[in-house]
């Protein structure tokens, strides 16, 4: 936000103030500088708005690098969060710059037609020659051309339509009840961030607005010369994302050549509440605890790829899915299942990732709360198993307390405290009693509290980790952790 203030202030002066700019200010006054500040916002934000989504980066950035430390990955974890606040910085530089641009095609019309004086006039009559070494400033060139009919028949006006219809759909799509309620339609809407991309590139191509050279002496703008050459100093947009769009082809890339690679089934299990359990097999692959990957099934659609967490140990063969009917997708990969015949394949199966989340860092704490709601206790199976054999292999790098009762207990097929076959003995917990026992029993740890489920739930966690975190640092302290998708 602090790099966003910057850049709007320093071009709001740049050209608001700077000697190159004098004659365009004559043309378009205020407007010029409410155009072209956001406009420089745009292209850094449109710079970074890829950058979170590229999630091989992010877990390489999380994983691989030893100088990512805790405080770090725990903003890594919220990648999604800041890709919408991005999202948000553009849209609303998009609607300033729009507007301001609207109103500069307006007085361009004005000073082409006189209304705002000689000099003005003069100047919108300039001409490219090559003789008198100069270009137009006014791009209305024509007294039969509307400020509609600019719009619709130059570069900068054709593309700035395209974008903005683009940004409005996409935006408007993402909004939760569309996501949640029809994923499809915010997965392919999503895809005109191409069109949008593409649009941006060649939208400055126009160089509507142009600044003189600088002389020395200073020019007197009182009168005009015919001896100026007319410029564009700003960097060019496709300068400000090249970088991005590079690194999201490579990642594009990388997802191709997965997709390309065999997946082979090692077990199909429908369970009980319309929940399939997938256990696949990858040559090479390998996962950490709590991550996740992206499962694309070609029978159903080609381009959608949905993100599930791993319910399997790192130490087993083979990784596996749980996934549970919420969706068309899911309802159509269900309903394949359960039509295959007896001792047949599932369908073919492409699988990119894995990819690193907050339950990653499970075992970097002395103490760990992990709390799952629904489909949520997904990564909290794959940390359980992975206790249970770190614990059976007496691994020296688990550092958590209380271990005994997993292992123990973990292959039970009845509950220790129920007797019953439903181990799923949980009511509503009392919050503030839960945290006070972990603080009583833990009064010099670090404890790391992961939650996979509703935001609701994230909010009132958080608050209460703050809450029960004693600022003396000699003792309990709690870090909240939640998956985020």
């Amino acid at each position: 936000m602090g790099i966003n203030i910057f850049l709007f202030v320093y071009y709001y002066l740049f050209y608001d103030q700077g000697p190159q700019f004098e004659y365009t200010r004559e043309l378009l006054g205020s407007a010029l500088p409410w155009a072209r500040a956001p406009a420089a916002v745009l292209n850094f934000n449109c710079m970074l708005i890829l950058l979170p989504v590229c999630r091989n980066l992010l877990s390489l950035l999380r994983g691989s690098f030893i100088c990512c430390g805790r405080t770090m990955r725990k903003q890594l974890d919220k990648n999604l969060t800041f890709h919408k606040l991005v999202a948000y910085m553009i849209a609303l530089m998009t609607a300033v710059h729009t507007v301001a641009h609207l109103l500069n095609v307006e007085w361009y019309t004005n000073s082409f037609q006189g209304r705002y004086g000689p000099l003005p006039e003069n100047l919108s009559m300039l001409d490219d020659s090559r003789e008198l070494n100069t270009t137009y400033l006014n791009p209305i060139r024509s007294n039969s051309t509307t400020p509609t009919l600019f719009v619709f028949t130059t570069i900068a006006g054709l593309t700035g339509v395209v974008i903005t219809l683009a940004l409005i759909l996409m935006i408007t799509s993402s909004m939760e009840v569309i996501r949640r309620s029809y994923f499809e339609v915010f997965w392919y809407t999503h895809h005109l961030f191409i069109i949008f991309f593409a649009g941006l590139v060649f939208h400055g191509a126009g160089r509507i607005v142009r600044s003189q050279q600088v002389t020395d002496p200073p020019h007197n703008n009182s009168f005009l010369l015919t001896d100026f050459n007319w410029l564009n100093p700003l960097l060019q947009t496709w300068m400000w994302v090249i970088g991005p769009m590079i690194i999201y082809l490579c990642e594009r890339l990388l997802r191709f050549i997965r997709y390309m690679q065999p997946v082979s089934y090692r077990k199909i299990v429908i369970r009980p509440s319309k929940v399939l359990e997938l256990q696949l097999v990858k040559p090479g692959f390998k996962m950490e605890v709590g991550q996740y990957v992206f499962l694309n099934c070609p029978a159903i659609s080609q381009l959608e790829w949905h993100p599930f967490t791993m319910t399997s140990a790192p130490e087993e063969d083979f990784f596996s899915v749980h996934i549970r009917s919420v969706g068309d997708w899911t309802e159509k990969l269900i309903k394949m299942v359960e039509n295959l015949p007896e001792g047949g394949q599932g369908p073919k199966m492409a699988v990119d990732g894995p990819f690193g989340t907050a339950s990653e860092d499970v075992f970097d704490y002395e103490v760990s709360m992990l709390v799952g709601a629904g489909i949520g206790v997904t990564p909290f199976a794959s940390i359980l198993k992975s206790i249970w054999y770190k614990f059976k292999d007496s691994d020296p790098k688990l550092r958590t307390n209380r271990v005994n009762h997993a292992m123990v207990h973990f292959d039970k097929d009845t509950d220790i405290i129920t007797g019953l076959k439903q181990k799923t003995h949980y009511g509503r917990p009392n919050w503030d009693k839960e945290f006070e026992q972990v603080r009583q029993e833990n009064p010099s740890s670090v404890v790391g509290t992961f939650l996979c489920g509703p935001q609701a739930l994230a909010k009132d966690l958080e608050k209460k980790c703050v809450k029960y975190s004693d600022v003396d640092p000699r003792k309990t302290k709690f870090y909240f952790n939640k998956e985020n998708f």
